[in-house]
């Protein structure tokens, strides 16, 4: 990028520092990282070739250089997600929370979907399918992509639905909410010149009250001595540390005091990832407990009370593996021809033993039933 908004800077140095506000500045002059989280029901090695583990995620890897993802079938499948290694530090921080078998869970401002499915790998991972996530997105234009995002992660025990916090009621159903609200969009920058240009300290202050009304509105469907992980991808003081004092000020919570993990910078109340310090564009995170305990609650299933929209089974029909390139015609949208010894009806197609999608072989041809809505656009040559 090649200017900052005016007040940003001044901002930041009120906020993190004047040595790492001049380090941050510094390094959003640089290009963006790139990097991947497995999917480890799916994948359990890297794909890619000299990748470094992202020390803060069992299933990050950040990447030397940023490949056509669209053009792996991988991505395709659900293998892995392309998220930044800040927004990894939150999943870390989910982990370290203390829950039981049968957790119910809910990411309220979840598009498109990354803190989803880096939520659903590790309770799956530690609870396998003894729990319930359940992924909201407000806007429906970004709810399609976490629809999606959520569909080709494949896990059963993930639902989403799109809801104004305020719609969810009264009733104490939750024991995690994970709020990563919207925000100024700070560690946006080096991606979204529309974020460089929208932000004012005033968007800031806006920022600000609307995370506090997004807080209120939820605030009851959060059991007593349930957690709240805040997050924000934006650095200032005011969307981070003092909302976070303002939740447990006017709501009712106890902050957990930020101990030591580096690369995170403690604050106050939260840890902060800063571009300088870390590969990735900077996220922001505090972790809260409700007043209260939850004896003697019993939750409903959220998925049946807000119809939520879950992941369909697997494809009818044997499996049959495709080569890299029939892949990427089938994911096109292109018409196939099997070999002759292709089963014969329905089938779902797989590259290296990963499901894509639906197919019905007739033999001198076998129909594409592959998503119109998913299909690659670009040229596949």
């Amino acid at each position: 990028m090649t200017g900052f908004p005016e007040g940003f800077d001044e901002m930041l140095a009120c906020s993190v520092g004047k040595e790492r506000a001049d380090a941050v500045l510094e390094a959003l002059q640089g290009p963006p990282s790139v990097s991947v989280r497995l999917n480890p029901s799916k994948l359990r090695e890297c794909p890619f070739p000299d990748a470094v583990p992202v020390p803060w995620s069992p299933w990050g890897f950040l990447l030397k250089e940023r490949p056509v993802f669209t053009l792996d079938p991988l991505f395709h499948a659900g293998a892995y997600y392309v998220q930044d290694t800040s927004a990894m530090f939150v999943g870390h921080l989910f982990r370290q929370l203390e829950l039981e078998e049968g957790a119910v869970v809910l990411d309220l401002c979840a598009a498109p979907g990354g803190k989803t499915t880096d939520i659903a790998a590790s309770l799956r991972e530690r609870f396998g399918e003894r729990f319930t996530l359940l992924s909201n997105e407000v806007m429906r234009s970004r709810y399609s992509v976490l629809r999606s995002n959520v569909e080709t992660w494949g896990d059963p025990c993930v639902g989403t639905v799109s809801k104004d916090p305020s719609a969810f009621g009264q009733t104490p159903l939750f024991d995690v909410i994970v709020a990563d609200v919207p925000c100024s969009g700070e560690g946006m920058f080096r991606k979204d010149a529309q974020a460089v240009a929208e932000w004012s300290p005033a968007t800031v202050e806006f920022c600000a009250a609307r995370s506090r009304r997004i807080l209120r509105d939820i605030w009851p469907v959060l059991k007593p001595g349930g957690w709240l992980l805040y997050s924000t991808c934006t650095f200032n003081h005011l969307e981070n540390d003092e909302t976070v004092a303002w939740i447990a000020g006017e709501l009712g919570a106890d902050i957990l005091p930020p101990c030591p993990q580096p690369p995170a910078v403690c604050t106050k109340h939260g840890y902060l990832m800063l571009p300088g310090t870390v590969p990735g564009e900077g996220q922001y995170a505090a972790v809260l407990r409700k007043h209260g305990t939850p004896e003697g609650l019993r939750s409903a299933n959220p998925f049946t009370l807000f119809r939520a929209e879950v992941p369909a089974p697997q494809w009818s029909g044997p499996r049959w593996n495709l080569t890299r390139e029939e892949a990427l015609r089938y994911l096109h949208g292109d018409a196939l021809v099997l070999a002759a010894d292709a089963p014969i009806g329905p089938l779902t197609l797989c590259y290296e033993n990963l499901p894509l999608g639906p197919a019905k072989n007739l033999g001198k041809r076998c129909n594409n039933l592959y998503p119109k809505a998913k299909r690659i656009r670009m040229d596949i040559r």
